[in-house]
């Protein structure tokens, strides 16, 4: 620019001035371009400060709101200062979301990079041009990154030029790089502008993302922001955290030690720790981030997820940890700072202290009253008040005159004594106007502080008046700080010392003269610390230390000081570890420090607080921790303090301290025999008892940096519940804490992770997992023991001094795979460096098989006391010892030696299933072996004789093993342990394992004559997917049948095994694959067990299971939808079978869901078509035994139970997408007398308006029951069908496969007979067609119905032909049957029947079945219906013959339970091809991915009252096959209905996705206007509300049709988390969001209802319930059926009618149910309603919906809708709106915003919004609002 405007005036002076003057002119001009260029050489590195006239910020790319990066953190922000920085303006209705934010053209872009290694990438920065925040931009930097090991990199930005302050961390420094990944794999960078992205090296997750946000790097003004993973952050700090878990909802936490109160703000607090850990899912990988920086900072925490630094100086140098969990990202940080020192033993005793006890006399008072109520108490505190005048090194001569005898009068008792010192040195005299000898000699050392003249101490005032500061930085003061202790040391005896006031902490602002007007005390940006100003209660920022300015090192201050007083405690106490707890921190103190959590008060909420504090500085690295008991400040009430010493009793730091002015709380002040001393007394002695298991984790923190005080999470990270958990705590792995933290309650909600755990006070085992109420009176908290833990311990006494010499023990808490392990660390609990020196015991304990391993793995120490292990616990063990040794395991001289224990020193306690051993003397410091021997555990056994008369003879035929049971059901009949096959060759790939296995031969066949044993057998494993797996068994010698069902498996199986959910193994001896979940461990699947047979006709395979919570198999009746394990067998052969216990039924679906106890879930499938059967036992397993095929497994691995069903689904094929109509409410009956009775119903429907939508014909409508054929009777149907669908109303039609042969003019049988279509036996045999008889009448015939059914059937029923659907020719012959049906008589959807096949007699006419009678009456018959019958009974013989679609022949007997299968898709598609529309097909017949083509009803039920909880559970099994559309007859099909069992069922059934009302012939009308006027009102009111969701149960369908997700949802899908949801079965969701609770119950008028863990609504009045993860009695007045909308969802909905064709001309209404947080979500999905793949041909629209602060957005995610089709925006229902009136509401959409008028419920707290005026189209997005301010 200067050049051109020279360049200029060159040009026009020319004209006018001589030569000459133009030279000198222009000489001048390059004289000062030289000048400014050297300006601008000069100050170019430190800044460039113009504000670019040029610049334009881009802000046109949309920055989402949630990922805007402040760009004015500073006060002040306006549209003209924003844009002057060159940033985005952009207001809002809210301040918290930055309204000025950065452009995408900020920051620095690379100049060059350099990668010298692998492992280290370089590079230079240079600032792009753009106005400067707040000046003094450096323009060049440097850029250094390394992989420093395989879990840690660090990157450094600083400045290319000038060398600036750096933290001089000790540890840090000291560390040595061993990198093994190369850093490519890990880090990459953006060149323009610069930005960083790190990925996790395996999964190449984005974890730490700076190109969100440009970097800014002035020399006071440093800024860098990330986006992140996930919501799941905890750490930072120090300061008063409510929660754990951070909100990301735009909170600011400044960084700064601070004196201040932890009152709950977000202010700064004492410590300095810019580090937190992010959980990145459920998998538990976590990361974290250490920013090395010890300035004042900021971090902003943001919805996108994202986190932004602001820090004032230094460099921004940042670690980022790696790690597979939560605890080895604080591994690896402790790496990184140090890892912490193991206190001293006694230092985790209990500890008294108080400020200003008056005189020592008190002090004694305190400990003798505590001593007298037998207080388990270690440690005695003094605070300044023993000082003289508060000053250093001095004491009270008179009020503690006696104190230096203090140390032997507590340490005679075995007690210790702790005394405080303050930074602060008084400069004043001491009493009697003599010298203050420490001040002097730090005066002549030079030890002080300075102002910035860095020559005169720097003057403040403390607690002794004016004061100076030492600089522990400064050697000159170290040395000075450790000759004064030494001496101090010398008169007045302690064990350990408190520093305290370390921030550092000054009465004055800055110092006695104030604080100079320069940019270190008053910084271009201060962050938003306490007060706002830099020196407030501290020092003047331009102080100087040895290590830099104050302004730098501030919150290095009490680090420093931690490292000064550790050389002082080193040269006082030598050898002996002794203690320091220090207030101010930093990252690395905990190498040598403990901490407490400050100036708490006597208030609930910091009982609450001080569990996150724990947790936090756990994360920090600081294990020895706690909170100040019963609170600092104000005087503690008795409730207060006694819950507070009941958590408090399980602090690391466990010490009860309060302040100057306020009454006492030590324990024993409350009074001898209260409550709070026994109770305090109790958990104390519970302390003690543990401390053991306590000082052993802390050296597992010291060795491996493992949390001591550690969050649920941490362990439980798997299950999202446990992320926010923080009101409960672990000590380590194994001990559950819950204490009461709320004033005058008894119970507590607490959660229980998902795996065993036993109640530490009644060692009984806990039956109830996830959210808990816990009843803990007022002398109790929560204590539990995880199983697979072994806690060692010693028996408790009133010091540890007295403890350690009691006797030892072990609790051991087996898990459920009856395992455990636990560690000893032990030495003599006080000398240094004993892990170094190897002066110490160390045990490994495990248990394993019923024997305990006592491993010493080093013994370097013996204990003075002779310590023994004389007591050890085992909780879990199921049933009593018959024998205990133990084995004294030889070492060196000795001998090995075993003995058993005697009787009297083995108690069990039957009830409570817990062994204990008494009087064992086993020597600590020798490996011992106890092993037990249970009574024999029969559910362990496989039957080896399922069929019926099993006796000894025939058992040992088997060659399997007679041992009769007392257990009932128990198989007295089982298999060898070795029973099964045996590896020949394994072939293990990438993709799978290949093994060949033979029989053990060593034992007779498996003993059913005619199905002979197969030898030889192939396995093959393949890994599909990462979530999906196949194992198949087969005789490769062999071609057997295998199901010709297709399935959709990836083309490419998951060859990368880490991204595999799951690993396999597979066993010899016997034979057996176990598939294990990676993640948790769990086996899922396990046949290794004796049994597995495979022969001709009869093939069996057993599994242990992960869990008893197996749901799934069908179909049949099941009393519960959890499966009971006791020994209960299923059949499964499709067959025209009405519902009933143990009944096979219709279809055959071998698939289960299993949920492990880690509410983890998974779902198999046998893909196998053979009669079969499962029998489930209490091991618990699971036995399959089919009767031909092959074994065919599918697994899906969830893991939760709503992805196992997806998974499920895209493996057999998503549910077809039914027509909306088919979703109104339908009528049927059989027994139809003729047209007028269905004339007469659909107008008596029609005049009490009440929804209906489909009307159906049953074969009444058919001449003599013959398919295609109308009925005389009927004449006028055809005529009436037309009538009703030109009233929108829908017709469907019944077709049963079987087709009479009996006719001499039936153009269905004739052109089957020409097309071959029927049913056959084979060639070889007949290849005559296979005749049977179903409901075709002969001709001219009447038929007497007096008669028994048998005799009917034999002189009335025709011969009947069933076709044979796989073949292609039938296929077109039954579209063309059709297709001539619908010429004459229109229809909407078909309905299939009797199409398993049914047959009224048994095998054929006759029932002599021809050829091999084995087909008929196998070797091994499952037990199913009239299994004496064989399998032929009603239905066809198995020696029939059919034919595939590729022309292989097939047996009956094979495919049998194909047959609804196979009829079922040809008849969806001749319905499609007829129509020309959706319609629907309903089957009674199924197999896995019939779904693909129908819906289902339950079958034939009964009106029954038990049938109303049958109809849920079958319901939602059908969901885990996947067919959604299902329902049952509503009223029952057989039998008369009561009025009042059909009113209840009308409710229910109202929410079936398929909604029929049907009964049968014979029984009376059912439907709702056969009963009365209020039978009518009731079911019309409860069918508008179904009309009224359908458009979300529409969504919903399309959900399951897109993603296979569940539309009938156990409520356990939605809260698997919660274990109480895991058996529930009598209540359902619609989805995600509706809840029903029915009443199922005669004469019922409330009912009993689970609502999980969430905000619900009830339905009927929009009121918040009040009430979660309860059960409720609700009432259920007759006209109510009792609906709850679940907070946190948005459903759509529309104004009902008579018709789903007027309904859904309505416009469109949301009910917004707002969760805890005002938030909801949902979604909507809409088509024309019945056209032909409209979602795969895109003609469909879709709706987003989101609500939060007040807002709902609808965005349009597709948008392909017909315009006749469109729907536009109605009435809006915003439940939970708060209590607040609301009195604005706008709607924007396109730009335009238009006003709404709320009305607004103060009662229900809802909110209506009417949009229907404003004519919003729904396929454009809108924005509404609502505020309560005018």
């Amino acid at each position: 620019m200067i050049r051109d405007r020279l360049g200029r005036l060159h040009c026009h002076m020319k004209k006018r001035f001589t030569g000459l003057e133009v030279s000198l002119i222009v000489m001048f001009g390059l004289m000062s371009v030289a000048a400014i260029a050297l300006i601008v050489l000069f100050v170019t590195d430190i800044t460039k400060n113009e504000t670019t006239e040029d610049f334009v910020p881009q802000c046109s790319g949309p920055i989402p709101l949630a990922e805007r990066v402040d760009c004015f953190p500073d006060a002040g922000a306006s549209k003209l200062r924003c844009e002057q920085r060159g940033c985005c303006w952009s207001p809002l209705d809210e301040r918290n979301v930055p309204w000025c934010f950065f452009s995408t053209n900020h920051g620095y872009t690379v100049e060059s990079t350099e990668q010298p290694n692998p492992y280290v990438m370089n590079a230079r920065l240079k600032r792009m041009a753009s106005p400067s925040l707040f000046g003094a931009d450096i323009q060049e930097l440097a850029f250094h990154a390394e992989m420093q090991s395989s879990n840690r990199l660090r990157f450094k930005i600083y400045d290319a030029h000038r060398q600036r302050f750096e933290v001089p961390h000790d540890h840090i420094n000291s560390l040595k790089s061993d990198p093994s990944s190369p850093i490519s794999n890990t880090l990459e960078m953006t060149h323009k502008p610069f930005g960083l992205t790190v990925r996790r090296k395996e999964n190449k997750k984005i974890l730490f993302d700076t190109t969100m946000a440009p970097l800014v790097f002035a020399d006071q003004y440093l800024q860098l922001s990330a986006k992140l993973p996930s919501h799941n952050i905890y750490g930072l700090g120090e300061h008063v955290h409510t929660q754990y878990r951070h909100d990301t909802n735009w909170r600011t936490w400044p960084i700064f030690t601070r004196d201040a109160f932890p009152n709950g703000g977000t202010h700064n607090l004492y410590g300095h720790y810019p580090f937190f850990l992010c959980l990145e899912d459920q998998s538990g990988k976590s990361f974290g981030v250490f920013l090395l920086n010890s300035n004042a900072m900021e971090v902003t925490l943001q919805p996108a997820p994202a986190v932004t630094y602001r820090t004032i100086g230094g460099v921004l140098d940042f670690y980022i940890l790696f790690g597979d969990t939560p605890e080895q990202v604080v591994q690896e940080f402790l790496v990184l700072i140090g890892r912490p020192v193991i206190p001293p033993y006694w230092s985790l005793g209990f500890q008294l202290s108080r400020w200003d006890y008056g005189s020592l006399s008190e002090v004694k008072k305190t400990v003798e009253r505590n001593r007298a109520v037998e207080i388990p108490y270690d440690i005695q505190y003094t605070d300044i008040d023993y000082m003289e005048d508060k000053k250093d090194f001095t004491y009270d001569k008179v009020k503690f005159s006696e104190l230096p005898g203090f140390y032997d009068y507590l340490h005679k008792e075995g007690q210790r004594y702790i005394l405080i010192l303050d930074p602060a040195v008084a400069t004043s005299k001491r009493v009697g106007n003599t010298p203050y000898e420490s001040y002097d000699r730090g005066t002549q050392q030079n030890a002080w502080v300075t102002e910035s003249d860095g020559k005169t101490p720097l003057l403040g005032e403390v607690w002794p008046g004016e004061t100076v500061f030492p600089d522990y930085t400064s050697q000159n003061c170290i040395n000075w700080w450790a000759d004064e202790y030494e001496m101090f040391f010398k008169e007045i005896k302690h064990d350990a010392l408190w520093i305290d006031m370390n921030e550092v902490a000054n009465f004055k602002k800055g110092s006695t003269k104030g604080c100079a007007d320069n940019n270190l005390n008053y910084p271009p940006y201060t962050p938003k610390i306490l007060d706002e100003v830099m020196y407030s209660k501290t020092l003047c920022m331009d102080a100087k230390q040895a290590w830099g300015n104050h302004y730098d090192v501030h919150s290095l201050y009490g680090y420093s000081m931690v490292l000064a007083t550790e050389i002082a405690l080193k040269r006082v106490f030598g050898q002996n570890r002794t203690l320091m707890l220090t207030r101010s921190s930093f990252p690395g103190v905990g190498k040598y420090s403990g901490h407490w959590l400050g100036d708490n008060a006597a208030n609930w909420n910091d009982i609450k607080w001080a569990i996150p504090g724990m947790l936090e500085f756990g994360l920090f690295g600081v294990p020895y921790i706690g909170a100040d008991i019963c609170g600092f400040f104000d005087d503690s009430s008795e409730e207060l303090c006694r819950r507070w010493m009941q958590v408090g009793a399980f602090y690391p730091f466990s010490r009860n301290h309060n302040a100057q002015g306020y009454r006492a709380q030590d324990p024993a002040w409350y009074g001898a025999g209260s409550t709070l001393v026994e109770s305090s007394k109790h958990y104390l002695r519970i302390r003690y008892t543990l401390l053991p298991y306590l000082y052993t984790l802390f050296y597992k923190a010291h060795t491996t940096g493992e949390t001591v005080v550690r969050p649920v999470m941490h362990e439980f990270y798997h299950d999202s519940a446990t992320w926010s958990v923080d009101r409960q705590f672990l000590w380590g792995k194994h001990l559950l804490i819950t204490p009461v933290l709320d004033p005058g309650v008894d119970r507590v909600k607490a959660f229980i992770p998902d795996t065993v755990w036993y109640e530490y006070e009644t060692m009984e085992q806990v039956s109830v997992r996830g959210w808990v109420d816990m009843h803990l009176p007022a002398n109790k908290l929560g204590l539990h023991i995880r199983g697979g833990a072994i806690l060692p311990t010693q028996n408790p006494d009133v010091t540890t001094t007295h403890s350690r010499r009691n006797p030892m023990g072990l609790i051991i808490a087996l898990d459920d795979k009856d395992q455990a392990a636990g560690e000893l660390f032990w030495d003599d609990g006080d000398s240094r460096d004993t892990v170094d020196s190897g002066h110490h015991i160390h045990y490994d304990f495990s248990v394993i098989y019923g024997e305990l391993t006592m491993q010493v793995t080093h013994n370097g120490y013996s204990d003075p006391n002779n310590l023994k292990f004389e007591t050890i616990t085992i909780l879990g063990v199921p049933y009593p010892p018959a024998m205990v040794s133990v084995t004294h395991v030889a070492t060196g001289t000795l001998e090995k030696t075993i003995t058993s224990v005697p009787a009297s020193g083995i108690q069990y306690d039957h009830a409570k299933k817990v062994m204990s051993l008494r009087g064992l003397n086993l020597i600590v410091g020798e490996t011992y072996l106890v092993k037990w021997e249970l009574e024999s555990n029969e559910h362990y056994r496989f039957d080896c004789h399922p069929e019926d008369g099993a006796d000894e003879a025939k058992c040992k035929a088997r060659g399997c093993i007679w041992e009769p049971s007392v257990i009932e059901k128990a198989p007295w009949c089982f298999y060898p342990n070795d029973y099964g096959y045996t590896f020949i060759t394994t072939d293990e790939t990438n993709s799978g394992i290949t093994v060949d296995i033979t029989r053990n031969n060593k034992y007779r066949s498996s003993g059913r004559p005619g199905s002979p044993d197969i030898d030889k057998l192939r396995v093959e494993i393949r890994y599909h997917s990462s979530h999906m797996l196949q194992f198949k068994i087969w005789d490769p010698a062999t071609d057997r049948y295998e199901v010709p069902v297709p399935l959709t498996v990836p083309t490419t199986p998951e060859t990368n095994e880490g991204r595999r959910l799951y690993k396999v193994e597979v066993s010899n001896n016997p034979f057996g694959i176990k598939v294990i979940r990676k993640s948790t461990g769990t086996k899922i699947w396990d046949s290794s067990v004796p049994g597995f047979t495979f022969s001709d006709m009869f093939i069996q395979v057993s599994t242990r299971l992960s869990s008893e919570y197996i749901y799934g198999f069908g179909e049949t009746e099941h009393p519960t939808y959890k499966h009971n394990l006791n020994y209960h067998t299923w059949g499964m052969f499709a067959k025209d079978q009405p519902p009933g216990y143990k009944m096979n039924c219709y279809g055959v679906h071998p698939f289960y869901m299993g949920l492990e106890t880690t509410a983890d879930a998974h779902g198999v499938l046998l893909l196998n078509s053979n009669a079969m059967d499962v029998t489930f036992q209490p091991t618990p397993a699971l036995t399959y035994r089919t009767l031909g095929g092959i074994l065919d497994f599918y697994m899906v691995l969830g893991p939760t139970p709503e992805m196992v069903v997806q998974e499920y689904t895209a493996l057999i094929g998503r549910p077809v997408l039914p027509a909306y109509w088919s979703l109104g409410f339908q009528l049927c009956r059989y027994g139809y007398a003729n047209d007028k009775e269905i004339e007469d119903l659909y107008n008596d429907m029609r005049k009490a308006g009440i929804p209906y939508d489909v009307q159906y014909a049953d074969i009444d409508y058919m001449d003599r029951q013959l398919d295609f054929v109308l009925d005389p009777e009927f004449s006028g149907l055809p005529a009436l069908v037309d009538r009703m669908r030109g009233e929108r109303m829908r017709f469907i039609f019944i077709l049963d496969p079987a087709i009479s042969g009996n006719e001499t003019n039936y153009p269905a049988f004739d052109r089957g007979i020409e097309a071959d279509v029927f049913i056959k036996y084979p060639e070889s045999i007949s290849d005559k067609i296979v005749w049977g008889k179903v409901w075709p009448d002969y001709p001219n015939i009447t038929v007497d119905e007096s008669l028994d059914w048998d005799t009917q059937v034999e002189k009335f029923r025709a011969y009947a032909a069933f076709p044979d659907f796989f073949r292609n020719s039938t296929a077109e012959w039954w579209r063309q049957e059709i297709q001539d049906f619908y010429t004459n008589t229109t229809f909407d959807g078909l309905w299939i029947d009797m199409n398993e096949p049914a047959s009224f007699v048994h095998g054929t006419v006759g029932g002599k079945c021809l050829g091999n009678q084995l087909l008929e009456f196998p070797p091994y018959m499952p037990p199913l219906e009239s299994k004496h019958m064989g399998l032929k009974h009603k239905t066809l013989c198995m020696n029939s013959e059919q034919i595939l679609s590729d022309g292989k022949k097939v047996r009956h007997y094979d495919v049998h339970n194909l047959y609804g299968w196979s009829h079922t898709k040809p008849t969806y598609d001749a319905l499609l091809n007829v129509t020309g529309k959706r319609g629907i097909v309903v089957t009674r017949s199924t197999y896995p991915s019939s779904g693909k083509w129908s819906g289902h009803w339950l079958g034939d039920n009964f009106a029954r009252w038990d049938q109303l909880s049958k109809s849920i559970i079958g319901m939602m099994e059908f969901s885990l096959f996947g067919i959604p559309y299902t329902g049952a007859d509503i009223c029952g099909f057989f039998n008369n209905s009561t009025r009042e069992m059909c009113l209840r069922w009308m409710q229910l059934g109202s929410f079936y996705p398929y909604s029929r009302n049907h009964n049968g012939k014979g029984w009376k009308r059912q439907d709702p206007v056969a009963w009365d006027a209020e039978f009518a009102q009731i079911s019309r009111d409860v069918l508008n509300i179904r009309y009224t969701l359908l458009p979300y149960m529409y969504t919903l369908m399309f959900d399951a049709h897109v993603r296979g997700s569940t539309v009938i949802r156990p409520l356990l899908h939605e809260f698997v988390d919660d274990k109480a949801t895991w058996t529930i079965d009598r209540q359902f969701l619609w989805g995600p969001a509706l809840l029903i609770t029915p009443v199922l119950e005669e004469g019922a008028r409330t009912v009993n209802g689970y609502l999980p863990d969430a905000r619900w609504y009830n339905y009927h009045t929009a009121k918040d319930v009040g009430k979660r993860g309860t059960m409720v009695v609700m009432d259920a007045p007759m006209e109510t059926i009792n609906l709850h909308i679940r907070g946190g969802y948005i459903i759509p909905w529309q104004k009902p009618e008579n018709t789903t064709y007027y309904s859904r001309m309505n416009p469109l209404g949301l009910i917004v149910a707002l969760s805890d947080n005002g938030t909801a979500q949902g979604s909507f999905f809409w088509d024309d309603g019945e056209g032909i793949d409209t979602v795969e041909k895109g003609l469909y629209q879709r709706n987003f919906f989101k609500a939060e602060e007040n807002t709902l957005t609808s965005e349009v995610i597709f948008d392909g809708l017909h315009p006749n089709d469109l729907l536009i925006l109605g009435v809006v229902k915003v439940w939970g709106a708060g209590p607040d009136i609301i009195k604005h509401a706008d709607i924007t959409i396109a730009g335009t915003t238009h006003r709404l008028t709320p009305q607004y419920n103060d009662v229900s707290q809802e909110l209506i919004l009417d949009a229907t005026e404003k004519e919003v189209p729904m396929n454009e997005s809108f924005t509404i609002k609502w505020s309560t301010g005018v």
